[in-house]
């Protein structure tokens, strides 16, 4: 093998390293058209789920095998959680994909639900439902709040054999999350990181 070999193969090579391995959830940001403006449906998760119990959210979950494509996990999560029809769901494009964990990556797709009044949440699911307008959001830059987490050195990990043992000059994991509040509503975590980012790219892409 020579070089110019090795540089073909490379060459553009646009993999995210670990996605092959890393279990995949999608999302769907579900904009509706609501009192003469476009308006972004969020979830209040139920309050009797083991995970997560009333965080906001957007519809999605998991990937399952039955899935043809993470497209299609997110409409049929979708379908699931909000009680609506396939056919009332037009996907017009997918987002940037968002790292969770280096185990976990999430892919948001963002599309229309046709005529909202057929919504109906599952109570299994969701406690309730709420829609931000786009105008209000797009205005919006949502606090930031750091959370810092350390390596726990009791941990079943073979600090031995890596140079100075546990006394391994480790970098703490700091991950910053934006908050943002509606109506007495906090949205944060990984819903407001995608939110973010989805605002970022209709005010940036606004002036193309």
């Amino acid at each position: 093998m020579d070089i110019e070999s090795i540089a073909r193969r490379i060459e553009n090579d646009e993999a995210i390293i670990g996605e092959d391995t890393a279990k995949k959830s999608a999302v769907f940001l579900p904009l509706i058209y609501k009192e003469n403006t476009w308006s972004i449906l969020l979830e209040v998760r139920a309050a009797h789920l083991r995970r997560q119990p009333g965080d906001i959210c957007f519809p999605g979950g998991r990937s399952e095998k039955i899935d043809g494509s993470l497209r299609e996990t997110a409409i049929r999560e979708t379908c699931e959680e909000l009680g609506v029809a396939k056919e009332n769901i037009n996907v017009i494009g997918r987002m940037g994909t968002c790292i969770s964990t280096s185990d976990l990556f999430i892919y948001p797709f963002v599309g229309v639900i046709e005529h909202p009044e057929t919504i109906r949440p599952n109570p299994g699911e969701v406690q309730e439902t709420f829609a931000v307008p786009l105008p209000w959001l797009m205005k919006q830059i949502p606090e930031k709040h750091t959370l810092t987490f350390s390596v726990d050195r009791q941990a079943d990990f073979p600090f031995e054999r890596i140079v100075s043992g546990k006394d391994y000059a480790f970098r703490a994991l700091q991950i910053t999350e934006p908050f943002y509040d509606y109506q007495g509503k906090t949205i944060w975590g990984l819903t407001a990181r995608i939110l973010e980012h989805f605002v970022f790219l209709m005010n940036h892409r606004m002036f193309d």
